[in-house]
């Protein structure tokens, strides 16, 4: 017989079957752990039998067969309906006899009150139905119930529906919505998701499909929904960022077996010294051929920058100080060459022969010849943090110092509304169309950078500018409906460009990671879960869980480009990794800096 199931928490908090990818319902709350799952999912015996659940939920020796007899078909997210349910194929057994939901032989525990009702809310995230304390199920242990706030069975339903029982449910319900305690369950499964997602799935992909076992260095082209065209040459800041990206997996312990990410991260290490190196100017070439021979020998501050923090990172993971001392030489390059001795700052664009490029009709290939940008500073602080770091040496932490003050009084101020995307050599400001409004992705990213820097330097953190940047994100950069950071907007009004792209997505969760570390707040940690629900259900690739390039403020995908020139192991990795220290259900990760 077809049967409703009554939703009692809107289709929006539906979970994702990891198997496929398709939503799936707990017939219980998402903070009260169900014996098994309802799924939305032709491949129900798959799905439910698998262990995927929170928490590796069935548990061990469990009956693997589903334990709830109806399965959702035909489901429309979109709106707010019951879905119709079947039988399951094939029919569970009855030593694991269904979960019988609203069925008559299952009688239901008086409700409590109101006001109860209203105070469990908070702690478990959305609208409680309080008619399901006490519900009884048929399973293979006799007639149990499952406590909500404790996530225990237990044999009487009495002894949960209790007015005892129920006070003590309350209270510990309470202490959970004032402490966090609930919330910072779901992000720990969050966390293994996400750890799990990388160790088994991205990381492998970044070394099965990256090498170039021919020529050394990577080779990046690929997308999820076509055949992407074939790599044509090497460029410096994706060679560099894949560096980094194995060196700080190695760094984290995510090396296993036959996949060697120092090994990984020496390839690059060495082509980019091999090949991308000027030994007669100093400083490094734009792009090479797939073998290595130079094609554009411009030097771009924007790709040295990164040099420097992948050299640093490769250091760190292995301890080759001939790597250090080659991100000091070319600190001291570009402090030679590029630095802005009258107005400060440094200049971007430059010959092979560190001539300045400054007329703005030149093709810049990163912002604009002539002018400083947001960008390129914000990313030579990002390296000089991790370069002081690994050496405090004087002149680098006075550089530091430079490159953080401008970047906190020209490009990212306290009033993030007037963020510049580009100076003149003298700060003022470029008053071009193209040089016009702000990056939500980059305003969040200098805000986490710029705490890290200054504890670096060991200044106390400026939060207040921290919290001005991510809060305007929130409020005029962020989809409240449905998660998600958009990428651009003008001064104090709401986002020009929804469009969701992958590494404004990493900065995001990144920079509201290291919010809550901080304190806590209720607004931040909503925003969190929603963009971490928004990216699990729409930007990772399942097959191999890497981020898509971009999609629509709903969801549908814009680029399905998973690898090239500009999409490397860097932003989602580092958030990824900075995510899961900070809310992971244990020291899953070797120790960092």
């Amino acid at each position: 017989m077809v049967k409703k199931i009554q939703f009692h928490r809107p289709p929006e908090l539906l979970s994702k079957c990891n198997q496929c990818s398709q939503y799936s319902q707990w017939s219980i709350y998402p903070r009260a752990l169900e014996y098994a799952k309802t799924l939305a999912c032709e491949r129900d015996t798959i799905c439910r039998t698998d262990g995927s659940g929170p928490d590796g939920w069935p548990p061990k020796g469990a009956d693997p067969r589903p334990s709830i007899s109806p399965v959702l078909t035909n489901y429309d997210l979109s709106r707010r309906e019951s879905p119709t349910v079947r039988p399951n194929r094939p029919a569970p057994s009855r030593a694991a006899a269904a979960i019988r939901v609203n069925s008559r032989n299952s009688r239901m525990p008086r409700a409590p009150s109101r006001a109860k009702r209203l105070a469990l809310a908070p702690a478990f995230g959305h609208e409680w139905s309080m008619t399901n304390i006490g519900r009884s199920y048929a399973g293979p242990e006799g007639r149990r119930s499952l406590c909500p706030a404790t996530n225990q069975f237990a044999r009487n339903r009495r002894a949960i529906s209790s007015p005892r029982s129920l006070h003590w449910i309350l209270s510990l319900a309470l202490l959970g919505a004032t402490t966090g305690l609930s919330v910072a369950k779901d992000r720990a499964q969050y966390a293994a998701e996400l750890r799990q997602q990388l160790v088994e799935k991205v990381m492998p992909y970044w070394y099965d499909t990256a090498l170039d076992r021919q020529n050394g260095g990577y080779v990046l082209s690929d997308d999820a929904a076509r055949k992407a065209p074939p790599a044509r040459e090497k460029q410096i800041v994706t060679q560099a960022r894949m560096v980094w990206g194995f060196s700080h997996a190695h760094i984290k312990g995510l090396s296993q077996g036959q996949r060697n990410y120092l090994k990984a991260a020496e390839q690059g290490y060495r082509f980019l010294l091999e090949h991308f190196l000027d030994k007669q100017n100093g400083g490094y070439y734009w792009t090479t051929d797939l073998a290595g021979k130079p094609l554009n020998e411009r030097k771009l501050l924007y790709g040295e920058a990164f040099v420097i923090y992948a050299f640093v990172e490769y250091y760190r993971a292995g301890g080759d100080r001939g790597a250090l001392t080659n991100a000091m030489e070319l600190y001291q390059v570009v402090q030679k060459r590029a630095h802005d001795a009258t107005h400060g700052g440094w200049l971007e664009h430059f010959e092979r022969d560190w001539t300045p490029i400054m007329d703005p009709r030149a093709e810049a290939i990163v912002e604009v010849a002539g002018c400083k940008s947001a960008n390129t500073h914000l990313h030579l602080m990002e390296a000089l943090t991790e370069l002081y770091e690994a050496t405090h040496d004087p002149e680098v932490a006075e550089s530091l110092a430079e490159a953080l003050r401008i970047n906190a009084t020209w490009f990212y101020p306290k009033d993030p509304g007037q963020s510049a995307f580009h100076r003149h050599p003298d700060w003022k400001l470029a008053t071009e169309p193209s040089s016009a409004g702000l990056s939500y992705g980059h305003n969040v990213e200098f805000a986490w950078l710029l705490v890290r820097a200054q504890t670096v330097l060991r200044q106390s953190p400026a939060w207040d500018h921290f919290y001005a940047h991510l809060n305007h994100a929130l409020k005029y950069g962020f989809d409240d409906a449905r998660g998600g950071l958009y990428s651009r907007g003008l001064d104090n009004r709401p986002a020009t460009d929804t469009e969701k792209i992958w590494w404004v997505q990493a900065e995001m969760l990144a920079a509201l990671t290291d919010a809550l570390k901080h304190k806590a707040n209720q607004a931040q940690a909503q925003a969190l879960d929603k963009l971490l629900e928004f990216v699990l259900a729409h930007q990772v690739n399942p097959p191999d869980a890497i981020w898509l390039e971009s999609v629509a403020a709903d969801g549908q995908p814009r680029s399905t480009a998973k690898a090239h020139n500009w999409k490397a192991n860097y932003h989602d990795v580092r958030a990824v990794l900075k995510f899961i220290e900070a809310f992971g259900p244990g020291p899953a990760l070797r120790p960092g800096r």
